[in-house]
């Protein structure tokens, strides 16, 4: 596309090759057309269609690069005027991509159902092989023919909006309503690499907020509008998380959802911290975290009980599903986490202020009458577990309980491993209280009716809490026996806030707390028998009020004090406020100032860029008027070359596109025309063939029947000679059968006796084999029993490693692909700025060489006329005596040139390279002036009237000695100007001496058009 184009014009330019079918040359046209400064300078109005025409060409081709660029180039222009011509193009462009998917996919259905040939066959052969060489169904294969490729592109086109979007304020809106329609594409199309990646990308624009703070329209999070927006967007994150069940993604979603509420001014509305809860329910009981499970339901459950507008049967669900996640807290269970930190976090999502604890969530739930609102079993369940107390049949008397309160059918179906272990903590909690040894299989028979809970399942649980401090209990496997340890002088941490099994509910106190209250008890003992034995004395009522009356006076007189300290504060108050506002009015007038002085360098910069835009407009229309003469010259060469046919009235409307395109249209018509052509050949050859086979079919029946008669001939030869070899082996097989009938006995004396001795010798062999496999296989289960405890180990320190990496790696390419794209930026200015010089340097180039020709033509000129004027000479006497020069060497030395001849004076020093017909005056007056530079000898010779016989022999320092020292003096200088830097050695003169013109300088333009 030529340069300076109009924006029109280029999208007209664009639906012409468009309607001949050359797409990909009207997306180049207008790709062109970005980088120019036209483009820039044009009204909105103008550019919307031509980018809503680049975007449909860009998803038709699938150049989603392409789009990028042209997206970053109309952003940067609409981003400060008219941000909706932005979201318009926008909106286009995915709707343009989502359709192109819904294409694809209905393509892909229609493809599946036409390519099966017979409907009652489920299977074809070739679907078979493929399903054996692939392992995918036909529609996998079709699909990932047709529709995955625009669905990677639709993909592509989600990122390319975000990040034409991200990090302004005015494009806040839009930036937001695409990441949820990108949300709703990996939700409906189940992308979850892609959600991932989409995540990441969104934490990555979030964290980029301060570091472009400084820019015009820079984010802030403070303003309470767009905190709004990213909180909404951060739960529809949450959402598609939850429904994609990528429990780990929604966890970093409920983080940074935290961290956007920790920074709002004003808290979040109810409904949405209701549905936050209600996620991270779902979320910590996926991960098996049962104590913040239960807490996240009790704060939901405060949410709701707040809002209010459910009905009783909604409150009595949610009231047996608090309670329930409650009762399924093992008791005595600590708070899970590596540490105080992560529990600390933990306890931060839930807005607590410190771990919670199973006690503390069953007593916040009974306080907000949740066992009066949840349903009957649930109320036997907590009754079972919580207030009676009867260990020999808690087990069998609770399993039938939570094998129809977990039915499949039912909410509570994900709590039964979580009851059974809250079960069986509280059974081991009960136990402990009344026994102090316990033999394993009585343990065994008491958790018999609970199911899935073996001799090494109730082993694992009991070594698990002991290990984790939750049972003081130690197991004796010699003789088969429990003991529950109770030692009176074991340090306990009371400062803990999480109760062991043993303290919690206890019926009666243990050693420990015997010895550790003992004093406490006598203590309050003694006090109560002082009281007794020692009433306090009687006071003085009177007494006794005169002092009350004389602290109510103290007290009143301290409050006045205090007042009017707190009045004299207000009135300092007051000034510092009135002070304050005095010095926001001086800053005030400042700022009006100085912006005022802003708009004024606005103004200068305005008119400025005015006065620039009206030269670049003149030396447009200069540059249409060069552009139309060429235009024209163009048509010409056209019609004389290719014989293109166009009228004269209409040479004024066409540009080089619309010739080339005649002359495209004149091409296809003559291969047309040679195409027709070429049928009728190909019709008369196929003709001729008709009449060859016509005239060849009588003479195929005779052939055939000679060729049936060869064929039974051979036929009934070679049976013959079958038969023939047939009998012949059947009578030696006879033969052989006779001959060897007689040693049958031996030899079926001689096996039987070779089978039984090998048999024995097998049976030996066998049960040496089977005792060596028996003992090797021993040992390779000892063997093979540690290395996959060693490789557990190892793949879980793996796993950590690589997730450690995984992590460092995607920080790494976002922090590469940041820089990459600055950096490409920045090559791209360099790149431009390059091009600009060298377009600076070409025409000075051609300018040196236009001045150059015009020298030369000059020189030209002026030696004509000399010529002219020494005409008259030449019919002189000395003419009319034919001059013959001396004797010469057959081969003279020829010097060598490295420079060509100077612009100024071409002519002198090409004489000597090649020898002319001498005339008369030719070393005389008539030679043309040299520079000051020549040699003494040249001048000295230029001066000569004219030429005298018998001083040019072939004695030193003739002519040709002087010709010599012309052209070593013309080698050592330097050229006047570019235009003879590159020139090529002198060639042959005319008669004067001058080299004729062999090439003339033609512009890139005018050489492509030749």
């Amino acid at each position: 596309m030529a340069p300076f184009t109009k924006p029109e014009a280029a999208l007209k330019q664009a639906e012409g090759l468009v309607s001949v079918g050359q797409a990909h040359a009207a997306l180049q046209s207008l790709t062109e057309m970005f980088s120019s400064k036209k483009f820039r300078s044009a009204p909105l109005a103008v550019l919307e269609p031509i980018l809503l025409r680049f975007i449909e060409l860009c998803v038709d081709l699938r150049k989603g690069r392409t789009a990028k660029e042209g997206l970053m180039q109309y952003k940067n222009i609409a981003q400060n005027s008219n941000v909706g011509s932005i979201e318009i193009v926008i909106q286009k462009f995915l709707q343009l991509a989502d359709a192109k998917v819904q294409e694809a996919q209905e393509k892909a259905d229609k493809a599946v159902a036409v390519d099966v040939d017979d409907l009652e066959a489920s299977e074809t052969p070739e679907s078979i092989l493929l399903g054996a060489v692939s392992g995918d169904q036909s529609k996998d294969r079709t699909d990932r023919a047709l529709v995955t490729p625009w669905l990677k592109f639709l993909w592509e086109s989600y990122r390319t909006s975000l990040e034409t979007l991200k990090n302004n304020a005015r494009l806040e809106a839009i930036y937001q309503q695409v990441a949820q329609q990108a949300f709703r594409f990996c939700l409906k199309y189940q992308r979850k690499v892609e959600f991932r990646r989409l995540c990441e990308t969104l934490r990555l624009h979030l964290a980029n907020v301060a570091k472009y703070a400084h820019q015009t329209h820079a984010i802030n999070l403070s303003d309470p509008e767009t905190l709004q927006h990213h909180l909404d967007t951060r739960f529809a994150q949450l959402n598609t998380s939850v429904e994609l069940e990528l429990w780990q993604e929604a966890f970093r979603s409920v983080e940074d959802i935290h961290n956007l509420l920790t920074m709002a001014k004003k808290p979040p509305r109810p409904a949405m911290m209701a549905n936050y809860y209600q996620h991270l329910t779902k979320i910590f009981l996926m991960s098996g975290n049962s104590l913040y499970h239960a807490a996240a339901w009790g704060r939901y459950y405060a949410i709701v009980t707040s809002i209010g507008g459910k009905s009783n049967e909604e409150m009595s669900r949610l009231a047996g599903q608090v309670l329930v996640s409650a009762l399924a807290v093992p008791v005595g269970q600590q708070s899970e986490g590596e540490g105080k930190g992560k529990t600390a976090r933990l306890a931060a999502l839930l807005g607590l202020t410190k771990a919670p604890t199973r006690a503390g969530l069953l007593k916040d739930a009974l306080s907000r009458d949740v066992l009066r609102l949840s349903p009957e079993p649930i109320k036997t369940l907590y009754n079972l577990l919580e207030v009676s107390f009867d260990p020999l049949t808690l087990c069998a008397s609770t399993a039938p309980m939570l094998a129809t309160l977990c039915a499949s059918d039912t909410p509570y179906t994900g709590y039964r491993p979580l009851l059974t272990r809250a079960l069986l903590s509280r059974l081991l909690a009960q136990l402990s209280q009344i026994y102090s040894t316990l033999t394993l299989s009585a343990l065994v028979d008491l958790v018999k009716p609970l199911d899935g809970f073996g001799a090494e399942q109730i082993e694992a649980y009991l070594m698990g809490c002991a290990r984790r401090g939750e049972l003081r209990v130690r197991v004796d496997h010699a003789s088969g026996t429990i003991s529950f340890a109770d030692e009176a002088f074991t340090h306990v941490d009371d400062s803990s806030p999480v109760l062991t099994s043993a303290q919690e509910a206890a019926v009666q106190p243990s050693a420990g707390d015997v010895v550790r209250s003992r004093l406490s008890t006598l203590a309050y003992a003694l006090h109560d028998a002082l009281r007794v034995i020692e009433s306090p004395p009687e006071t003085d009522i009177e007494a006794l009020q005169n002092a009350k009356f004389g602290e109510l006076v103290a007290a009143a007189n301290a409050e006045r004090h205090a007042l009017a300290l707190r009045r004299a504060i207000v009135a300092r108050r007051r000034e510092l406020l009135s002070e304050l506002s005095v010095r926001k009015e001086k800053e005030e007038a400042s700022r009006r100032a100085e912006m005022s002085r802003v708009k004024k360098e606005m103004d200068e910069r305005k008119e400025k860029e005015e006065a620039r835009k009206r030269e670049l407009e003149r030396a447009r229309k200069e540059i249409e008027t060069i552009r139309t003469e060429e235009t024209k010259k163009l048509a010409q060469d056209l019609i004389k070359r290719s014989g293109l046919k166009v009228s004269v009235d209409e040479m004024e409307d066409l540009s080089k596109d619309r010739l080339m395109r005649l002359q495209v249209e004149q091409i296809e018509k003559e291969k047309r025309d040679m195409n027709e052509r070429l049928r009728v050949i190909a019709k008369r050859v196929d003709h001729i063939e008709r009449a060859y086979r016509k005239e060849e079919r009588p003479l195929l029946a005779q052939d055939y029947a000679e060729q049936q008669a060869v064929d039974l001939a051979t036929f009934e030869a070679l049976q013959k000679a079958r038969i023939e070899n047939s009998l012949v082996a059947h009578k030696e097989a006879l033969a052989a059968k006779k001959r060897l009938s007689r040693m049958l006995s031996d030899f079926s004396s001689y096996k039987s006796t070779i089978m039984a001795a090998r048999q024995e010798q097998y049976q030996k062999k066998l049960a040496a084999v089977q005792a060596k496999i028996q003992e090797e296989k021993e040992k390779r289960v000892s063997v093979l029993i540690a290395e996959r405890e060693a490789e557990r180990r190892a793949r879980e320190e793996a796993e950590a490693a690589a997730r450690a990496a995984e992590e460092e790696r995607l920080r790494q390419e976002a922090e590469l692909r940041a820089k990459e794209e600055a950096e490409a930026a920045k090559k791209r200015e360099e790149e431009e700025r390059a091009a600009a010089a060298r377009r600076e340097r070409e025409l000075e180039r051609q300018a040196a060489m236009e001045e150059a020709k015009r020298k030369a033509q000059r020189e030209q000129e002026a030696e004509e006329r000399r010529a002219q004027r020494r005409m008259p000479e030449k019919q002189s006497p000395v003419a009319a005596t034919p001059w013959r020069r001396p004797a010469a060497p057959s081969n003279p030395p020829i010097p060598s040139r490295t420079t060509p001849p100077r612009a100024e004076s071409p002519a002198p020093g090409a004489a000597a390279a090649t020898p002319q017909k001498y005339r008369p005056g030719m070393f005389g007056a008539q030679r043309p002036e040299r520079s000051e530079t020549s040699v003494p000898a040249s001048n000295s010779v230029s001066t000569a009237p004219k030429f005298r016989p018998g001083e040019t022999g072939g004695a030193p320092g003739g002519w040709r000695q002087r010709e010599m020292e012309k052209a070593a003096l013309g080698s050592s200088r330097q050229t006047a100007s570019p235009a003879t830097n590159s020139a090529p050695l002198p060639g042959p003169k005319d008669e004067d001496g001058f080299e004729p013109a062999t090439k003339v300088w033609r512009s890139r333009r005018l050489q492509g058009q030749t």
